[in-house]
């Protein structure tokens, strides 16, 4: 009976094209779900006839009452070397190995500067109105040399967002719980004293901080109140770090000019979602991560990671 492999939310259907999954020989068998399981019930039955499961990013939640009902279930597989939704106790408990792979900052970061971008320039409206009729020039762009971009997070993502921004000639202020003056300084930008001076004297704020219970609902309605009604705000990070209901409400009375969201507090994000029709938004389907170069790591190296497991000598273990 061969290994099987169950790869999830391969939305594009192109989980078995970036890589070669054929360097396992007919020992391994890979079957790629398409749609999204939103109940544990659903996934429980789905995966019931696997022996490794390939899941992306944090969508997924495997908590013990679903790592339970998977007697087969012996490798598991995250994108990425941190995962918060996988309970390794568990894992560890019911004869599970969870590995990972390795992920680049890159795609997130460019996605940051595209959301950053499409909102100073009003790019959707403009090419909405260009394609549909619309009038010639509609809005009037913000400008980014000689404004303030805070970054809240400092880290191997917020630290490139900086580059970026001080070469579009913008004074960049960083802050997060423990960021200090000379790691600021060695990233060539201004240390905020705290968050609030960040928030209210920022003309854009991007969020590059993990989701831990120090930055969850970080910014609620008292700390967005701190922006500028000129000002922008981009969250590339985690929905959780940002109020959503908080986040909806001053998007919806105007309090701020706009913001950019690539995640969201459910993932796919339902039809009826207040987030889908929320004025002033740019929003993309978490594509922070989606890229061809971190596909290609991903699924490369979860192939690698089977391989390994299939020869006794596991690697990129987790937990």
């Amino acid at each position: 009976m061969p290994f099987r492999c169950a790869v999830l939310d391969d939305f594009q259907n192109v989980a078995t094209s970036y890589a070669d999954w054929t360097a396992l020989g007919d020992r391994v068998e890979v079957v790629s779900f398409t749609e999204h399981f939103t109940r544990e019930d659903d996934l429980a039955a789905a995966l019931a006839g696997f022996d490794c499961t390939v899941t992306l990013r944090e969508r997924v939640p495997f908590p013990a009452t679903l790592l339970d009902r998977l007697p087969r279930l012996k490798l598991l597989i995250a994108s990425g070397m941190r995962n918060s939704v996988i309970d390794y106790a568990a894992a560890k408990a019911n004869g599970v190995t969870v590995c990972g792979t390795e992920s680049s900052s890159t795609p997130p970061l460019e996605l940051t500067w595209a959301l950053l971008l499409g909102l100073a320039r009003g790019l959707v409206q403009e090419n909405n109105a260009l394609r549909e009729g619309g009038p010639w020039q509609s809005t009037v762009g913000a400008d980014l040399a000689g404004r303030t971009l805070g970054l809240l997070g400092l880290g191997r993502i917020g630290s490139r967002v900086a580059q970026v921004g001080l070469a579009f000639g913008m004074d960049v202020t960083a802050w997060s719980q423990h960021l200090t003056a000379e790691r600021a300084e060695a990233a060539g930008v201004r240390l905020a004293r705290s968050k609030e001076e960040l928030l209210s004297g920022s003309d854009l704020v991007s969020v590059h901080l993990a989701l831990s219970d120090r930055t969850r609902s970080l910014l609620g309605a008292a700390e967005l109140a701190l922006l500028r009604p000129t000002a922008y705000l981009v969250n590339t990070s985690r929905a959780a770090i940002v109020d959503q209901d908080a986040l909806l409400a001053v998007l919806r009375e105007g309090r701020i000019a706009g913001a950019g969201v690539d995640v969201f507090d459910v993932e796919p994000l339902p039809a009826d979602h207040p987030m889908r029709t929320a004025p002033r938004l740019l929003a993309t389907p978490h594509l922070g991560y989606v890229s061809r170069a971190n596909y290609e790591r991903y699924y490369g190296q979860a192939v690698e990671n089977i391989r390994a497991y299939l020869d006794d000598a596991p690697v990129r273990v987790l937990g």
